[in-house]
Parts: C-alpha cells; sequence; structure tokens
C-alpha cells in the first residue's frame, strides 16, 4: 500500500445497531493485506513494520469502508501473571503455549465514535478465531492474551467483553536472548476460550515423566485425582483389602527374631495393630485392652519400659525396609524437633521449656527427629529426646533412676543431638543423601552448619535478623591512628552485615513468581527472592565483631498469606533455581511426618515415664507410619491415590475381617476420593485467582 492512500475520514458517531451490519475480514494474504498494513501502521500507537509466524488479521468494514483492524498472533513466552494464573511449569508450557494466542494490534480509527463497538469486535474477531486459527496453523486457541498500555487507555473494552485483568507486566522486553528493562508496564487480560484449559494442565501433570514426575512436591504432598474407576484401576477390591491383615502380618515377621520370648512379639504385634487402629486414644492401657485383655495391661507397660528385647536391632531392620523404599541418592536428610505438651514433672525429660505446638514456654518433652525424603516417599529415621540440664543436678537423681535414664548420660544442647544424629544417619549408609535440611531452630546456629559434613549441602531456615553481605568485604585490624592506647588486635570487616529481612524488603530486588508444588489445594505459589550472599560469622571477644565467612545462596519465600522465610543453602554458584525451589520442598515431608504420626498414630499419646518407654513408643510410631506408606504405594496408579486416613480406614476394616464392612470402608474411600477432589479443583481455581493478586507481578 504506498502511503497517499486514502481513508474515509468522515466522522462516524452513533449507537452500535446504527451501523449493521460490519463485515469482518481475515485478509490475510489478500488485496485488502495492504490496507490493513495502512491503517496499523498509521493510527495505531505502535506502528506496524512485520508480523513473524502464525498470525491473523482482521479488517473491520461498514458499507465497504475500513473503520477498525485486529490481528492476533502466536504468544509472548514469558508473563509472568499469565504463567501464574495457568499454573504451567516450564515443560508444560513449551508443549502448550501453541494454544495461548496474542491479540497484539486492536485500532479503532480516530474518527470512529460507535458506542461498544470494540467489545462487540472483540467478541466477534474470538468467534472467527476459535473457527479460523486451527484450520491455518493445526491447534486449538484454548487462551487468548492482550497487553494493554494503562498510561493511554484503561482497558475498557476488555472488560467490558468479560476479559479477565492479572496485572501488569514487569516492564521487560527480550532483546536477542536477553531481557531489557524498558520500564513501560503493560495490564495483561486474558480470555479461556477453552473453559476446561486448566484442568488439561493439571492432566498433562498426571502424565508419566521420566525427570518431572519424579520431583518431590508431587509426592510429598498428596495431589486429589477422581474417576469412576479409579479404584478399581488402583487395585483396590473386597478381595486386596481383605488381604492387608495378612501384610501386616508378613510386615512385622521381620522384626521377630528382635524379642526374647513369644510373648514379647505378642505386645508388640498388638501395639502396631493399636497405632493402625481407630482408637481415640493409642497409649498403652487402651491398646492392651482392646488387643490383649485387662490382664495385659501391666505387661505391655513392662515390656515397654523394662524388657529386655534388642529394640537396636529393630530400629536397625526398619532402616532397611524404608531405606529399600524411598532411598534416592538426591535425597534429604531432615533434623527438626517435636514436642509434646506433658502434665506433670515426673515424666523423664519433662520441664517447662519452649513447647512448639503451644507457642510458648510450657511444660513439655522435647525430641530431635531425623527424617528422609525423596521422590520416592518420607520417613522418620532417627529420634532422641531432649534433658535439659537441670535433670542432670544431684537433685533429679532419684527422678533419673525412677525415668531409667541411662547411667553416664551426658547433657547435650539440641544442637549437639542433632549433629550426633545426622553423623550416625550417615554412617549406616542407608539413606543416600545430596542434602540436609534443617528448621530455624538449627539453621542459625553457625556452629552447626560448619559441623554438616562435606559432600552434603544444607538448607536452612534461618531468622529473619541473620545478616549477610552482597559483596565480600574487606577484612584488616584497624590502626588507631596515633591515639594512646592498646593497639586493635581483632579483625574487623570494611562495612557492616544487613539483615535478610531487609533485603526480603529491598524492592530494588525484584520477586520472582513460582509454584512450589501442587498440593492437596491446589498450586502452592510463593514469590521467591535468590541470589548470593556472603554469610557472616561472630567472633567474639566482649564484643562481636561479625566477618565474613563463605558465599551461600540466600532464598527468601514470600507465601500468599504474606508470611516470609528466609534460608541458607551452601550448594554451588551454579545451581539453578528450579533446584532451589524444588529442595525448599523437600524441607516439609518431616512437618507432614510429624503430622500424619500426630493425628492418625498416636505420636503424641505416649503416657509413659521412662527413658525406654517413650524411645520405644517412637521406634512402633515408625514402622506403623512405614506400613500406611506401603500401602499408599501399593495402591496407585501413577502416584497413590490414597491419603494417610483414608490407608488406615482400609487396614482398619481389614482388622474386622467382615466384607460388608470391607465394603462400606471402600464406598467411604471412594465418597473421599471424589469430594477430595472437587474440593481439590475449587480450591485450585481460588488459589490461581487469589494469585493474581499477591503482592508482587513478574515476566
Amino acid at each position: 500500500m504506498n502511503e497517499d492512500f486514502y481513508l474515509d475520514a468522515r466522522p462516524l458517531t452513533g449507537k452500535l445497531k446504527e451501523f449493521q451490519p460490519l463485515s469482518v475480514l481475515n485478509v490475510n494474504k489478500t488485496e485488502m493485506e495492504p490496507v490493513w498494513d495502512y491503517m496499523v501502521r498509521s493510527y495505531h500507537y505502535l506502528g506496524y513494520d512485520n508480523m513473524i509466524g502464525p498470525r491473523i488479521k482482521y479488517l473491520v468494514l461498514f458499507k465497504d469502508t475500513p473503520i477498525a483492524a485486529l490481528s492476533y498472533n502466536r504468544a509472548t513466552l514469558t508473563v509472568g501473571v499469565r504463567d501464574s494464573y495457568i499454573g504451567w511449569d516450564t515443560r508444560q508450557k513449551h508443549k502448550l503455549l501453541k494454544h495461548v494466542v496474542n491479540n497484539n494490534r486492536f485500532l479503532i480509527l480516530p474518527w470512529v465514535k460507535i458506542k461498544n463497538l470494540a467489545s462487540h469486535l472483540l467478541s466477534h474477531t474470538l468467534k472467527m478465531l476459535r473457527e479460523e486459527w486451527p484450520l491455518l496453523y493445526g491447534s486449538t486457541p484454548y487462551l487468548v492474551e492482550s497487553f494493554v498500555d494503562r498510561d493511554k487507555y484503561k482497558g475498557t473494552c476488555y472488560q467490558a467483553a468479560n476479559w479477565r485483568y492479572l496485572g501488569e507486566t514487569k516492564g521487560f522486553a527480550k532483546v536477542g536472548k536477553t531481557f531489557v528493562f524498558h520500564g513501560n508496564r503493560k495490564g495483561v487480560y486474558v480470555y479461556l476460550l477453552n473453559r476446561n484449559f486448566i484442568e488439561q494442565i493439571r492432566a498433562l501433570r498426571c502424565q508419566p515423566l521420566k525427570k518431572v514426575r519424579e520431583r518431590v512436591p508431587n509426592m510429598m504432598l498428596h495431589t486429589p485425582d477422581w474417576s469412576p474407576e479409579i479404584l478399581e484401576q488402583a487395585g483396590i477390591t473386597t478381595e486386596t483389602v481383605e488381604h492387608l491383615g495378612q501384610l501386616l502380618d508378613e510386615y512385622l515377621a521381620q522384626f521377630s527374631e528382635c524379642y526374647s520370648r513369644s510373648e514379647q512379639r505378642i505386645h508388640g504385634e498388638c501395639y502396631v495393630k493399636g497405632l493402625l487402629s481407630n482408637l481415640d486414644r493409642k497409649s498403652m492401657e487402651p491398646i492392651a485392652l482392646r488387643y490383649e485383655g485387662e490382664d495385659a495391661v501391666r505387661g505391655l507397660q513392662n515390656f515397654f519400659k523394662d524388657g529386655i528385647w534388642d529394640d537396636e536391632k529393630m530400629l536397625k531392620l526398619y532402616h532397611k525396609r524404608l531405606s529399600s523404599v524411598m532411598a534416592d541418592p538426591l535425597g534429604m536428610i531432615n533434623v527438626d524437633g517435636c514436642d509434646n505438651p506433658k502434665k506433670g514433672k515426673n515424666s523423664v525429660g519433662v520441664k517447662r521449656q519452649y513447647c512448639g505446638p503451644l507457642g510458648k514456654r510450657a511444660s513439655c518433652q522435647a525430641g530431635i527427629f531425623i527424617g528422609y525424603s525423596s521422590s520416592k516417599g518420607y520417613g522418620l529415621i532417627e529420634r532422641k529426646l531432649f534433658m535439659p540440664k537441670e535433670w542432670f543436678d544431684d537433685s533429679y537423681a532419684g527422678l533419673r533412676q525412677k525415668c531409667g535414664v541411662p547411667e553416664g548420660l551426658e547433657f547435650r544442647t539440641k544442637i549437639q543431638i542433632a549433629s550426633e544424629l545426622i553423623n550416625k544417619v550417615i554412617s549406616l549408609g542407608d539413606f543416600p543423601a545430596k542434602w540436609i535440611g534443617a528448621d530455624g531452630g538449627f539453621g542459625e546456629d553457625k556452629v552447626f552448619l560448619d559441623s554438616i559434613p562435606e559432600g552434603y549441602h544444607y538448607f536452612a531456615t534461618v531468622p529473619s535478623h541473620t545478616s549477610v553481605w552482597l559483596e565480600m568485604p574487606e577484612v584488616f585490624i584497624p590502626d588507631n591512628n596515633g591515639h594512646k592506647g592498646r593497639q586493635f588486635s581483632r579483625l574487623r570487616s570494611s562495612t557492616k552485615p544487613i539483615l535478610v529481612s531487609s533485603i526480603a524488603d529491598d524492592d530494588s530486588i525484584p520477586w520472582q513468581r513460582v509454584i512450589l508444588a501442587e498440593g492437596a489445594k491446589g498450586p502452592i505459589f510463593a514469590d521467591v527472592k535468590c541470589l548470593r550472599a556472603i554469610d557472616s560469622r561472630d567472633v567474639s571477644g566482649g564484643r562481636h565483631y561479625p566477618l565474613p565467612n563463605k558465599e551461600v545462596w540466600l532464598y527468601i519465600r514470600r507465601f500468599a498469606d504474606g508470611r516470609i522465610k528466609h534460608a541458607l543453602c551452601n550448594a554451588p554458584a551454579d545451581t539453578s533455581m528450579e533446584t532451589l525451589n524444588q529442595v525448599a520442598t523437600m524441607r516439609w515431608p518431616i512437618e507432614q511426618c510429624f503430622e500424619e504420626c500426630k493425628s492418625y498414630l498416636g505420636m503424641d499419646h505416649c503416657e509413659a515415664r521412662s527413658w525406654n518407654s517413650w524411645h520405644r513408643h517412637m521406634l512402633f510410631v515408625f514402622i506403623a507410619h512405614l506400613f500406611l506408606q506401603e500401602i499408599r504405594l501399593r495402591f496407585k496408579k501413577k502416584l497413590p491415590i490414597l491419603t494417610v486416613p483414608q490407608a488406615q480406614l482400609l487396614i482398619v476394616a481389614a482388622f474386622t475381617g467382615d466384607k460388608k464392612l470391607i465394603e462400606k470402608a471402600i464406598g467411604t474411600v471412594m465418597y473421599r476420593i471424589k469430594h477430595n477432589y472437587a474440593a481439590y479443583i475449587s480450591h485450585r481455581k481460588k488459589a490461581l485467582q487469589l494469585s493474581v493478586g499477591m503482592p508482587c507481578c513478574t515476566i
């Protein structure tokens, strides 16, 4: 089209119904395409040079007079708010991006003032696009996006046409292989042509993958699924559930060599059965009364407190079994504390101290636990009761003896106990791992972090007052500049470190929106800041002089509810952010273990007062938990379909041996699976909508 092309510029003003009919033409490779090119080049604020890749150009005519022009082409690769709304990962995006189309130009000539014309044209061209795009390019459009310069336009026509506003871009444009900041943020609008698009993303996530399927989050957090044939496909029938009792007998038989006498084996197996049962209280007395009778209560108590049987051997056998199910070279060894409120003062290790479940100081027992997580599952490995320092005073000698505290046991801090247990687990060789995870109580202790064995990378939560440098400072001994007095003898740094909380608050360091995992309530969104920093060490000498240590990763997460967590990780500098996101989720399973063991297996129901009883109770909880996990892994499609309480429900029914009760339990499980799936879809939709309103937007 030459530049002197004439357009009829007589004003058109009025209502839409007065300008009917309108002709909307696909002018690709037609004699009218130069008209479209000229109009957009001359009157659109972005102009027009050339359009690369799949595209459709629509020209709008009223009585053969051009009045508007629209075009659609391939979608933009990276749009933060759009990607968060869809909820896809990188692999899914590359596979499905062909189903997203971009409305890249929309022009109504400046002398055309027809009310509601813009929203009408958007709706009309989307109907045409739905039919014509697959014929031209072989892929069905599921979603259409558009970017609106909100300094120039309000986006009213998109809102009137029922497009969804997602937020703003970050203001970057791709130039070559890099992104360049131009500062012109644009509003992002999308329109779903296929309402099932989000569900297709979820369905794709359930397909088997070589590596991505093995990622931890989908295994750690149960992702609901449902179909009318789901139980049959997973192998759950009346016959297989009836067989669960025999499976439990076979599972417990491996520990029979640990007992000195047959009655001890009966006590041990009944106790595991009691932990797996539906008893409200899973302590010794209720379990003995249900499964062994009144006369067995004292015997079960003696079995735990003074019984001579090899619980260390049982623990080793448990380790072998857990390892055979869960071991993975890329696994994580986790350390965490678990406290149980305790009334009275006569139970072993009880003291008024900080109690995690209560969030305050209270009388409780504090345990240190080691867990293991991998792409194959999770479980607890080790446990040790923390003995407060007061318990080693002479005034506690009688109580120590009464509670069976081992002779020669010395006071150890929680940090020392954690280090000893980690080294013990590593020396076993049963649990290969690349990572060691720690919560804030251990992560803030720099001595603990420095004690992590070589060959392992820690990922440790740290308090918000942790200090770091963003650049390595100079270290020197200050000169006293001729002043009288002693010469300075301690090293100082040239600059002061900054708090990790201040980095979280620094707007010049952008957040990046990520989906950390897919859980029972849909995607778990977080805004992440991930950068290299210099860890600090305090050198004490009357005053504290923080000095730089090593370069580490500083990983900051801000969740949808506003919570912010900070972590340090000594992984190599070339570690990808995707890897760190995955490792961040590998800390969760030990919390999941505590939740499952307390809610369903009576972990916090231990009423015994002795050292042996506490440790043996925890061991049997470990064993019961592993059996539940094996049942979940047994009944699966591509992933386990049962939650822990659902697996427990089937086991309890199997204990009865009653087919009618088993069939009823299967029906209940089916109902819960379907109900959980419906809730998952609802929560997921809400989570995706709320993610748009989270505190930051990225592109």
